[in-house]
């Protein structure tokens, strides 16, 4: 029996395998390799415990970032990796970083209080205490009825939120049924989206606002609360309840824009019973104390890259990532440390079987996600095109594909094609040896939200992995709970093994990945007037 045909055997009890698939070469001995690395002698979780214990959070190139990026150019390094080192992809503006945070009502009881601080929003230079107010606006025309009323006063600008019994899980795996709804194609007009029903949108509904539209809004906002002399602001969060807070930030990293107050973020039922006792008039008075700075001596946004080269195309790439940045409340555990944690496993595991691949295989660990995706979109303007004017630079036709992780914690159930039908037998192949793993799905859907996108705009490949849900959106995304605990090790280690996997068939295939038409230029939308 030739390896083709042990092959097109071993594939097929795995699970039907259709036309171009069974001629897409995988060396099943090589899987059988990753998965005894990847599961018997697993370092996915010592991964993890640096950027989160050690050196979380990292919010977009504060110090404790800095620390996690020098952390993995010093291991890259040591497995061997050439040319491990912090890439500048260009200027990033202030950065931020908080050391402190205590807050206390003290009237009319006494009670500490759950809450983080928001990003980009200064301290209290020392411990200040104020009368509360409720003054609920989401901008400042909302705002105006309150002129005059502020100063000195800690604002809670939001309504209380209603929090309802949670009758079912937090967290949850997808169905089988869920999965083969997924692979199938939309219906014309079907919304792309995965998960959770969006908003309801009327005819004649404005679009929503874009990220520029809303940095605007906020700006004017924190500019009116700056003038009205507010001691504080604080929000219950964007979501959560059972002492779990949502937070993000309350300014900007960009140096054009004001600086808010201070800005906490309190937990839902903290928030809730303060604003009940100042809506029945009974006077509530907080104390807190917030160190936090802005950074703006060091501009500069890096991204963690290195190589593992390759033999007889050693010229052309493959590439794997996640991003490296998180938010503040807790130390970004699944956000986006899994994401990080399994792509530096996938290339330990990689080196560690010393597999000989003809591709280079780059790693990169991205900036500035949060703030929009900007380090990957800038790594792929400086090396691959701009997708403002569609101009290629050399490196374009030297990149076979990019594949990302960064949907949290949950295991690989699957990809998502980006509309790429093209590699529907390819990943078929690929996959079919981790299908008892339950990686099942392979979807021509696209999905967003995170650094694929930087690729797939100037017509690269790119690719992110469907992934178990379990309680990223519901728990952990941008919270406090956003911690090492709530991370599975036996899925870090199933997405290591395919990880690692994926990017070696891609760098020993025969062809470079087939790619969709190169989209035109977007040049981008002229500023409101």
């Amino acid at each position: 029996m030739t390896k083709l045909q042990f092959a097109a055997v071993v594939l097929g009890v795995c699970g039907p395998v259709v036309g171009f698939a069974q001629e897409e070469k995988v060396d099943l001995s090589v899987a059988n390799r990753i998965r005894a690395e990847a599961f018997e002698r697993s370092k996915a979780m010592d991964h993890l415990f640096y950027l989160t214990d050690v050196y979380g959070p990292r919010v977009a190139d504060s110090p404790n970032y800095l620390s996690a990026a020098g952390w993995a150019v010093k291991q890259l390094q040591e497995w061997g990796l050439a040319d491990a080192k912090l890439e500048k992809w260009g200027t990033f503006g202030r950065s931020w970083t908080w050391t402190r945070f205590a807050a206390h009502m003290t009237e009319p009881q006494q009670t500490s209080l759950i809450g983080v601080p928001l990003a980009w929003s200064p301290g209290t230079n020392g411990v200040v205490s104020g009368e509360v107010v409720l003054a609920p606006m989401r901008n400042v025309e909302d705002g105006a009825k309150y002129k005059g009323t502020l100063r000195g006063k800690i604002v809670f600008i939001e309504e209380p939120r209603e929090l309802k019994l949670h009758l079912e899980a937090d967290a949850r795996r997808w169905s089988d049924a869920e999965l083969a709804a997924r692979a199938l194609a939309p219906e014309p007009g079907e919304p792309e989206r995965f998960g959770p029903p969006a908003a309801p949108r009327r005819p004649g509904d404005p679009p929503p606002p874009t990220r520029e539209q809303q940095q605007e809004s906020r700006n004017k906002l924190n500019e009116f609360l700056n003038q009205q002399g507010v001691l504080a602001v604080v929000t219950p969060g964007y979501g959560g309840d059972d002492g779990t807070v949502f937070a993000a930030a309350a300014g900007s990293h960009e140096a054009k824009n004001p600086l808010p107050p201070t800005s906490i973020a309190l937990a839902s039922e903290h928030y809730n019973r303060i604003a009940r006792l100042v809506e029945k008039k009974i006077p509530v008075k907080l104390e807190l104390e917030v160190r936090a700075r802005i950074l703006e001596d060091n501009p500069d946004g890096v991204n963690v890259v290195a190589d593992l080269p390759g033999g007889a195309k050693k010229d052309e790439i493959v590439m794997l990532g996640a991003h490296l940045d998180s938010w503040q409340a807790g130390t970004g555990a699944t956000d986006n440390a899994a994401g990080c944690a399994v792509v530096l496993e996938a290339v330990r595991i990689l080196t560690a079987l010393n597999l000989k691949m003809d591709r280079t295989v780059r790693i990169a660990l991205w900036d500035a996600e949060e703030e929009g995706l900007i380090g990957s979109r800038e790594y792929v303007k400086a090396h691959f095109a701009d997708r403002e004017a569609m101009q290629l630079k050399p490196e374009y036709g030297q990149l076979s594909g990019y594949f990302n992780l960064d949907n949290g914690t949950g295991k690989i159930r699957g990809v998502h094609l980006q509309g790429n039908d093209m590699m529907r037998p390819i990943f078929e192949a690929w996959l079919a040896p981790f299908k008892d793993l339950g990686v099942t799905t392979i979807t021509i859907r696209n999905t967003g939200g995170t650094d694929h996108l930087s690729f797939d705009a100037v017509g690269l490949p790119g690719f992110q992995f469907v992934q178990d849900p379990l309680d990223y959106m519901s728990r952990t995304h941008h919270s406090n709970m956003d911690v090492y605990d709530r991370v599975q090790k036996g899925d870090l280690m199933q997405a290591a093994a395919i990880m690692a996997a994926v990017v070696y068939d891609a760098a020993t295939r025969p062809e470079m990945l087939p790619r969709k038409p190169m989209p035109k230029p977007q040049p981008k939308p002229e500023p409101a007037k």
